[in-house]
């Protein structure tokens, strides 16, 4: 019932304080999530990273030590629980004084996609709470408004049946108009 073991794990864009971490899943079995476990060789720090509800098959590793020793893992998240970790990968960050590696890019660098991506998401966030709360205001706003007639409306009518009876206020009857019966 566990998924396979993520497969083909590999470290790239390796920089001083940073590197991304891929891998690729064996097919056949439904995969909703990963799991990193990042730990620097020398024992000071452990991260464990969990993904759920992703398909995505890479993750950037920040707030790396320059210049250190690490070895990640990876698990597959399943519906029925977690795989076996994959083989132990080691790297280790660059110098801050490294350059990157002559056949490395930054064209398609996730990690600057990966910004971008936050930035517009929050963007979007804010433009659609803003646009509920005008929409909320709105309706607050008709809703004042209709509640100010109806009170109008009934202080008239209260107004109107409150008002002192008086001789001249009911309507006059023709003699005889009543009819009685016998």
């Amino acid at each position: 019932d566990r998924p396979p073991s993520p497969v083909n794990v590999t470290v790239t864009q390796l920089k001083a304080n940073s590197a991304t971490v891929s891998w690729d899943v064996p097919e056949g079995d439904v995969v909703i999530g990963y799991a990193i476990l990042q730990q620097r060789q020398d024992g000071q720090m452990q991260r464990f990273i969990r993904e759920v509800n992703t398909t995505n098959r890479a993750c950037v590793l920040w707030d790396l030590a320059e210049d250190a020793d690490y070895i990640i893992q990876v698990q597959s998240i399943g519906l029925y629980g977690e795989s076996q970790a994959s083989k132990r990968v080691h790297f280790r960050t660059l110098k801050e004084t490294d350059r990157l590696p002559s056949n490395s890019s930054n064209q398609g660098d996730i990690t600057m996609e990966g910004l971008d991506k936050d930035r517009q998401l929050q963007t979007g966030e804010i433009i659609i709470i803003v646009a509920v709360l005008l929409m909320w205001a709105a309706v607050i706003a008709l809703f004042c408004r209709q509640y100010d007639i109806i009170k109008d409306n009934d202080s008239n009518n209260n107004k109107e049946k409150t008002k002192p009876s008086s001789e001249h206020s009911t309507p006059e009857r023709p003699a005889g108009g009543l009819l009685r019966s016998k």
